[in-house]
This record gives structure tokens, sequence and C-alpha cells, in this order.
């Protein structure tokens, strides 16, 4: 009996360390070793010291429990759950599950970033959240970037003393062209890429030798070859047309455009510069209105060309020549009696508050600033007042206006609508020029005159800038006036040789003929050739004779005697205008009816108010 005693105690002793492990055990896992034991276990506490070894055994089995009320699975479960102190565990079944752990943190991860926020009371980090959350965006008043259409760079002006002579002998080199036949159409599907042979490229080749673009000693070829591209190049540049070497509408227009109809472009445009004493000095500058451009010009050469947007055809740009005087920093401006009449008041009709929101004051006699809402708008009474908008940058003239005194009143300045620049037809103002970029035209104006800072400073543009940041409208008067000039030139040569064109958008260069009732004149006066037709040297007879113009011989031989003296005054102005034979015919006759019917043809190509009845697309108008 010792002897088994000892045996047990050296055993209780080996297993020590197994014993603290399932204390520790049973420490960390208190649902399972807590389980009530079942009346076997009870039995096995009262035996020997071996029933004692056994009992510390136990643990590590899992043995079913037999009683017959339901009692909680004994068995071991791996799941560690901490118990909260004082709650009553729930009678529910363990389960193994061998992934319980990542799941909550999962489960807890995803329902971090989004707290409710009635439940979660307010502390410093919930606070904080707000201010990570992305906000609305708010509409940002900073400008979107300008776009200008591109000009050409070529320093050679286009208005220069020289012009007129060079723009007459281009216009008898075309009358020569014209006289021998001119070139040939080419096909609407006329597309050549690189390379492509078409049967027009002949044709294409002799009228760019003809015009200069190709150089008469160019290899023959039936393709779209090197040289030939770059011809059209040229030809492009000459137009002002993109000048990519592609053929497409535009340059396929102007490709077929008649010889004689650009001789009679170079003559009308040369006729326009007729009588001009406009002063050329070192620095001037020039408004080519068809060009849509404005030329600073200094030492012959052109400095800078700007983008302009021109008067549109029904509100045309005239031709000045003054000087620049003055350059005015965030100016006001003065609404037209035009446009009061035909914009302003029929909008005041169907919205009331358009001047208030465009800052347009109306004032009175004295500079009282008048209500609007005491001017009754189904009236013309509103011209009888003054209309000026404030200084901003959504004044009508923008921030700057080039002051240039003339008779009709116009002057260059700013936009708020410079979006018109980006277009290839910019024909949109009521007939003053709006600039592009003229910040930088203004700094050029105002070369040598003192800067804002005094002797020793200078406007350049940070200065000028600075100066319409605050917002104070500020007149500088150039030290030196700065010749201006504008002009229309729809044809013109410069000193280099080339002859250049563009698009009569105002339809000046078709003069109202004098005989255009007669089948002849037309002929003559469209196409500028001053070949003459059958002369007519005896005159009518009779009064008839302007209802039935082909008159017989008889008709013209009746009183021959009686219309010689009355031909001879008319004849002189018809010679000194177009001198050609056939539109004398016409001027000959007698009675004063004949006039009124020259004057019928005019409709079909202009309206009752001398303005071209045709207009091009996308004329918005705007202000200045």
């Amino acid at each position: 009996m010792a002897h088994a005693a000892r045996e047990v105690f050296s055993e209780l002793v080996t297993n020590t360390a197994d014993d603290r492990h399932v204390l520790s055990t049973r420490s960390a896992m208190p649902n399972v070793f807590n389980a009530p034991r079942g009346p076997r276990r009870a039995r096995l506490l009262g035996g020997t010291g071996a029933a004692l070894a056994l009992l510390l055994a136990t643990p590590l089995r899992a043995e079913p429990s037999p009683a017959p009320e339901p009692q909680p699975d004994s068995r071991i479960n791996l799941r560690i759950e901490p118990k909260a102190e004082g709650v009553p565990e729930p009678k529910r079944e363990l389960r193994a599950d061998p992934k319980p752990e990542p799941r909550r943190e999962k489960a807890e991860a995803k329902s971090d970033p989004k707290p409710d926020p009635k439940l979660e009371r307010p502390t410093a980090d919930t606070v904080a959240v707000p201010t990570e959350t992305p906000l609305a965006k708010k509409a940002s008043r900073e400008l979107p970037p300008v776009v200008y259409a591109r000009v050409s760079e070529d320093p050679v002006p286009t208005y220069t003393a020289q012009t007129f002579v060079e723009t007459m002998r281009a216009a008898e080199r075309y009358q020569v062209y014209a006289e021998a036949g001119g070139w040939k159409m080419l096909p609407a599907d006329f597309a050549p890429k690189p390379g492509d042979s078409h049967p027009a490229i002949p044709s294409l080749r002799h009228h760019l030798t003809l015009t200069g673009d190709l150089p008469a000693d160019a290899p023959p070829s039936d393709r779209y070859d090197p040289p030939l591209v770059s011809a059209v190049k040229a030809f492009q540049a000459r137009h002002g047309l993109p000048d990519a070497g592609i053929v497409g509408r535009l340059t396929l227009n102007a490709l077929n455009v008649p010889a004689d109809v650009r001789q009679r472009q170079l003559r009308a445009s040369a006729q326009r510069l007729m009588g001009s004493n406009f002063g050329f000095g070192e620095r001037y500058v020039t408004v080519n209105i068809p060009s849509a451009t404005v030329e600073a010009v200094e030492n012959g050469s052109v400095t800078r060309r700007y983008v302009a947007v021109v008067g549109s055809p029904d509100k045309q740009t005239p031709a000045v020549e003054t000087r620049i005087t003055d350059v005015n920093l965030n100016p006001t401006w003065t609404v037209p009696v035009s446009v009061i009449k035909n914009e302003i008041i029929p909008t005041m009709r169907k919205n009331p508050g358009y001047l208030s929101k465009n800052r347009i004051r109306i004032l009175g006699p004295g500079g009282v600033e008048v209500d609007p809402t005491t001017i009754d708008w189904n009236t013309q009474k509103a011209v009888n007042y003054t209309l000026r908008q404030d200084s901003g940058l959504d004044n009508s003239l923008g921030q700057i206006r080039i002051d240039m005194p003339n008779r009709h009143a116009i002057y260059m300045h700013d936009t708020p609508s410079k979006s018109l620049f980006a277009g290839s037809v910019r024909f949109h103002s009521h007939g003053c020029v709006r600039v592009g970029q003229v910040k930088e035209f203004a700094a050029w104006l105002l070369q040598g005159t003192e800067g804002p800072n005094g002797p020793g400073s200078a406007w350049g543009p940070i200065e000028i800038e600075t100066a319409i940041a605050a917002g104070e409208r500020r007149d500088v008067k150039l030290v030196k006036p700065t010749p201006v000039a504008f002009v229309y030139l729809t044809g013109y040569a410069t000193s280099d040789g080339r002859v250049h064109f563009r698009d009569d958008i105002y339809g000046l260069d078709t003069p109202p003929a004098p005989a255009a009732a007669t089948p002849p004149a037309p002929d003559v006066t469209t196409t500028g050739a001053i070949t003459p037709r059958a002369p007519m040297p005896r005159p009518p007879a009779s009064s008839a004779a302007p209802r039935s113009q082909p008159s017989t011989a008889q008709g013209m031989s009746a009183k021959p005697a009686a219309a010689k003296p009355d031909p001879a005054k008319p004849a002189a102005r018809d010679v000194s205008a177009m001198p050609t034979p056939a539109a004398s015919s016409p001027a000959t006759v007698r009675p004063a009816p004949q006039k009124p019917q020259a004057r019928k043809a005019l409709p079909p190509a202009r309206n009752q108010d001398g303005e071209p009845v045709l207009l091009p697309p996308g004329l918005v108008g705007g202000r200045g």
C-alpha cells in the first residue's frame, strides 16, 4: 500500500507542469471549465489517490453528460470569448467556428468608416469628420483661357505709302490673266492628299504658276508633290487661310474665284485709297476691316499683328484716318442712341431688371440718376436720357478703351466676349473694333509715355494690370499721338510683290451700275472687264428707247441732231467712273425716268438703307 502511494505521488510530481498548463487553460476558458460536472465525476472524487490522479487528468477529456435534462455541452471549444462580469450566460449551442475572429474584425472595420451620427456622441474625432469629406464645388470666378485665331506672322505691312501703286500694278497684271482666259475651275470633289494623282492637278499647277505661288521652273508632274504642296501653302497664306497645304472647302472656293473677279477686287481697293492723305510715320496702326486684324507697324515692319472683331454687315466699320490720343483704363460705356432704341427699350419691356443686372445707370439733366421704374418703356422716351454702364470686368468695353477722335465716334477697345476671337469669321460688333490681347497692344502704344510711378517708369503689362486692379478709371495720354487707319482692302499688293485677297464681307467691290437695266452693263460691272462690246456711237431717238434698250437703227436715226448736245456731259461722267463704251449708252438717254430704272436694280444686292441683304451666319452682335 505504501509502495502504491509513492508511485502515485511521483506521478503527481511528474505531471506538475501539465497541471499548471491545465490551470492556465481553465482560467483562460472559464465558460468551458466552469461547466457543471456530472454524477460520475462526483463519485471519482471520493476514491483513493489513484482516483485523485485520474481526476487531475479528467479535464483533458471531453465526456458527454448522461443527464436527461438539457445541460450545456461540456465539449472543449477552441473559441475564446471573455465573459463580462455580472452578465448571465445566454443559453445557446456552442459550435466550432474555424474563423470567428477575422469575421468579427471585418465587420467592425466595415462599420468604422460610417458611424451612425444619431447614435454616436459628438467627440473631437467625430466633429473633424465633416472636414475630411469633399465639399460641393463652388462656381469658380476664374476666367477660362482665351483662345485666339491664328493670324499671319508676316512682317510686311498691309498698308504702306506704296500700297496704292503696287495694287494698281497688280490689277493690270490680273487684267492680263483675265483677258487670256484666266484659269480653269476645279471640280467640287477635288481634295488631293500629298502624293495623290488627279486629272485636275495640271489645272491647279497652271493656276498657281500664274499667281507666282509655284515657280515657273518647277518640274512638271500630275501628282500632288511637295513643290505643289508648298505652292498651295503660299496661296493659302495670301488669302488669309490656314496654311496647312490641305485643299479644303475654303481653299477650293478661293481657287475657283475667276481672274476677272480678282482684278475687280484689286481695282476697287485701289480706288478706295485714292485721295488718302494718311500720315505714315515711324509708328502707326492699320486695321484692315476684311482681314479683321490690327497691325502695329514700327520702322516699316509689323511688330505684332492682333486678332480683331469688326462691324457686322448691317453695322459696318467705316474707313477712318485719325490718331490715337489716349488709353482709358477701367472705362465706362455710354450706350449709343441706336442701341437704346433697338435693344435696350425692347429688352426692358420683357425684363425690367435688365439695366440693374448689367449695372447700367440712367442719367438725366445735370447727371442726376433716374429710377428706371419712372420711365415708360412702352414709348421712346428713354432716348432722351444718358445710359451709362459702370466700369468693371463685365463692362461692354472690357477693361481698356483706345480713344481716337473721329466724326464716326468709333474706337478700339477690350471686350468681355473674348470667345469671338477664336473664330475665323469675326464680324460681330456694332462698328467699333475689339482687339484681342489689347493690354499688350496698349503697352506698345504707351511706349515712351511716363509710367504710373513717375519719371523713369514705364507702362508695361504689369503696370497696366496693377492700374486696372485698382478699380478706378484712369486716362493715360500718349506722349506722342499714333496715326491709325481703318482701311477696306479686299485685294492689295505688298512691297514684296505678293498679291493678297480677302472676302468682300460688306459687298463694296460691286458698285451700283448706272445701266444695270441693260443686258451688256452687268457683264462689264460684274467682271471688271474693260474690253468694249459693239460700240453704239449714235444716241437713241425717242424716249421709248429705254423701254426697249436693244433699239434698231431706224429708232436711232429718227432725231440724231436733237440728241447730240445732251449726251456730252453724262458721257464724260461715265467715262471717268468706268472707261467703257458699253456703259455710255444708257447715260445718253435724255428722259429723267432712266435714273429710277437704274436704282431698281439695287435691291438684289442691297436693301433700302444701302446695306447688304445677305448676312453671314453667326452674327450675334455685341457692344461697341
